[in-house]
């Protein structure tokens, strides 16, 4: 086996200094526990559950107004309850980081140069939304819905509702109507806050017929808050201009105690074959599980600047807005990533002295592809980390990062979900880099790669499992009193065990690769691999811009492998790049899973969040009504689907 290659190595002084070791020393003088690596710290965390989340509560200090009577009681997964009896407000620890000393927000958008949002303006904007919230009837439980994009305002709603004990969710602009309906009929808002328009890649793009739908589609909805009252359709409903409560005079911010437990906000499914699931999360447990992951494994400091490129849409814009909870500066961006080019957010970074610089791996790989060097054109010289998610990035992508980004940044890829509003692995400041590895598994996550007989394997591919609960874990799914979705989603396959439908590999080194969903594997002659292989080996070509596979097994026992392919304008898929695809795969990985078929198409299907449509193009091609496997307000391009579906008839 070849050594690994390591491309990031924490220096001494970077050890000594990160909070990870802060937290070691103070568990050696809590507890008398003396780690030495983070091996041995992690396994006692997942062999010692109570203790560990426990020792959170103390190490964060955090206020609870009423105390709890166990750590954790009842189970199996999901049931486990968590700090049972304890009540506080994820709003209120926030604003414990209130302070003149630095901003609470810094926000930029495609139209607006960079400004600075104080923590006394974000305070007094979120007092004065949270008054009117009571003032109209909105109680602990009610839900709080905004329709906007990632703009200051969004911040003070979320924090606002929190605040009052309201479950926030929230939809980007850039969702078609249908899809937001799918997503907020099922929650039953009591408030909605809307944007009438927004402009992305140097378009403005109107909204005020979606937001005049949406308000018709939602009879919960009491109260419509606009950003910009002027353009809103007429309405019967209550309706409020955003100025007029900015305006209102500042009063005392009240948080409202919640249980444990209580929701927080309810984040979506992708919903692609079905109606999105509604993703409910408490209080309490994305408080512990923010404190622990930006604090200890992205090593976030106060005053430090946090920025993740993000919707409102995705659960990292949610976990942009934990940076707070710090004492970080969070940074907003509005607008596409690529307009006026891919320098848009390096700049940024530069001009905000950004510290932590989050984006997704196709973001970076599509840097790679143009040869983007930020470190030539821009001062990064405040940048200590680029954190990584989405979907896995290739060791192509590492190496991108830690030498052209910025040579000797700290590459911290992190792989997770809208299931836990977090990571289950992610970066570590004691751990080096190698590349196409995620550096460790996070604290209090026992996750394990499971082979075909649900045995833990290690250095093999097997189906990711975490067998231990988790406080992020979702509390419930909306709408789904008798736990049936929920326990359908994660714990047919183990019983009480929760699969996440993820392939990986845990190395004896201790970190994980992230290979693709489980549920789109490759599986030929009993060799199964995943997708995010195939799309490694394939996207290194520079001719390709994007790829879906998909492995069709058909009722003769036959079966059937396209890869499909889109390509660079000017680019013809001819025999030499076919043979050359077909090369690439057989040399990286294997000679089984080269493809039957190497077809060009305009685009691949994604969803919302940014996921390639693998298993609803599988079944389209195997024949399955389309009408039953793909929700179209759920696909961020209908269209691609279109060719897939015409595709479908031709082959058949």
């Amino acid at each position: 086996m070849n050594p690994p290659h390591i491309l990031w190595q924490p220096s001494l002084d970077f050890i000594q200094n990160s909070n990870l070791t802060r937290y070691a020393s103070w568990l050696k003088e809590r507890y008398g526990l003396d780690f030495k690596d983070y091996t041995t710290i992690h396994r006692w965390s997942v062999e010692n559950l109570e203790t560990f989340w426990e020792s959170l509560l103390a190490y964060f200090d955090v206020h609870l107004h009423s105390p709890y009577q166990s750590v954790l009681s009842g189970g199996p997964m999901p049931t486990y309850r968590w700090f049972e009896g304890a009540t506080l407000n994820y709003a209120e620890h926030v604003f414990r980081q209130k302070t003149p000393d630095r901003p609470a927000l810094l926000f930029a958008s495609e139209t607006q140069p960079l400004t600075e949002l104080s923590w006394d303006e974000l305070y007094r904007q979120t007092a004065a939304l949270a008054a009117w919230l009571r003032q109209v009837g909105v109680r602990p439980g009610d839900r709080v819905v905004g329709y906007l994009p990632t703009i200051p305002q969004a911040t003070v709603a979320l924090l606002a509702s929190l605040s009052v004990g309201a479950v926030w969710s929230s939809c980007s602009p850039d969702f078609g109507t249908a899809s937001v309906l799918d997503r907020f009929r099922q929650v039953e808002p009591k408030v909605l806050i809307a944007t009438t328009g927004y402009q992305y890649g140097g378009k403005w793009f109107d909204k005020t017929s979606d937001v005049a739908q949406l308000v018709a589609g939602l009879p919960t909805v009491e109260n419509v808050i606009y950003l910009d009252s002027d353009r809103a359709a007429p309405s019967e409903l209550g309706r409020t201009d955003w100025q007029s409560i900015r305006q209102t005079p500042a009063s005392s911010l009240i948080f409202e105690p919640v249980p444990f437990a209580h929701p927080i906000w309810i984040l979506y499914s992708s919903g692609t074959t079905g109606p999105p699931k509604a993703i409910t999360h408490s209080h309490g447990g994305v408080l512990l599980e923010h404190l622990k992951y930006l604090t200890f494994h992205n090593d976030v400091k106060p005053g430090e600047r946090f920025f993740w490129y993000t919707t409102t849409g995705w659960m990292m814009w949610n976990f942009l807005q934990a940076s707070l909870l710090v004492g970080a500066t969070a940074v907003l961006y509005d607008g596409s990533p690529g307009y006026p080019d891919l320098n848009v957010l390096w700049k940024l970074a530069q001009d905000a002295r950004i510290q932590h610089f989050g984006t997704s791996a196709p973001f970076l790989m599509t840097c790679l592809k143009n040869n983007v060097e930020p470190h030539k054109t821009v001062d990064l010289s405040a940048l200590r980390s680029v954190g990584s998610t989405g979907s896995p990035l290739p060791p192509e992508g590492f190496a991108y990062a830690t030498e052209r980004v910025k040579p000797g940044v700290w590459l911290s890829s992190m792989s997770g979900g809208t299931d836990i509003c977090t990571a289950w692995v992610g970066g570590c400041p004691w751990e080096p880099v190698v590349a196409g590895e995620i550096q460790c598994r996070c604290f209090g996550c026992a996750m394990e790669a499971f082979d075909e007989t649900g045995q833990p394997v290690t250095d093999q591919v097997g189906e990711m499992v975490v067998t231990k609960p988790m406080p992020s874990m979702p509390v419930f799914f909306y709408n789904d009193s008798d736990f049936a979705r929920y326990r359908a989603s994660y714990f047919e396959d183990y019983a009480g065990l929760w699969r996440h439908g993820d392939f990986v590999r845990i190395t004896a080194r201790g970190s994980v690769i992230i290979h693709g969903r489980s549920d789109a594997t490759l599986n030929r002659q009993g060799v199964r691999i995943g997708t995010a292989e195939i799309y490694r080996a394939v996207e290194g070509i520079p001719d390709v811009k994007d790829s879906l596979i998909v492995h069709l097994e058909r009722p003769d026992g036959s079966d059937f492998m396209p890869l499909f392919v889109v390509l660079y304008e000017g680019v013809a898929l001819d025999e030499a790049l076919i043979s050359r695809l077909k090369t690439e795969i057989r040399r990286q990985y294997s000679p089984r899973h080269v493809p039957d078929a190497v077809v060009a198409v305009p685009q691949i299907p994604y969803t919302l969040s940014g996921k390639k449509m693998e298993l609803p193009v599988k079944k389209i091609l195997l024949g399955q009504p389309p009408e039953q496997v793909v929700n179209p307000g759920s696909v961020r391009n209908p269209e691609a689907i279109e060719w897939f579906i015409d595709w479908a008839r031709e082959i058949r």
